[in-house]
């Protein structure tokens, strides 16, 4: 199996590796926010604060806060995929 690094400078791993650090951060962050409400996704918690199965607070406040992290992790994918297409 080749090396996938191996022909990459040392600052170019570095940003690699902390860029997918940075989506898996995120993705289980996110994933551990929404578990708490027994969910998979925003749209399904947000159903449930609407239906008042859940308090709207704190849910509304984790509602916004996974759904800004699945925004931030599209944009570091969008980044990573940018940044290996130059190399």
């Amino acid at each position: 199996m080749d090396n996938f690094y191996e022909d990459l400078a040392p600052e170019d791993v570095q940003i690699l590796d902390s860029l997918s650090k940075l989506l898996i951060e995120l993705r289980e962050s996110r994933a551990a926010l929404l578990d708490h409400y027994g969910v998979a996704d925003e749209t399904a918690l947000l159903e449930k604060i609407r239906a008042a199965d859940i308090d709207e607070h704190p849910a509304y406040e984790v509602y916004l806060g996974a759904k800004l992290m699945d925004t931030t992790r599209e944009a570091v994918r969008q980044e990573l995929r940018d940044y290996m297409l130059e190399k």
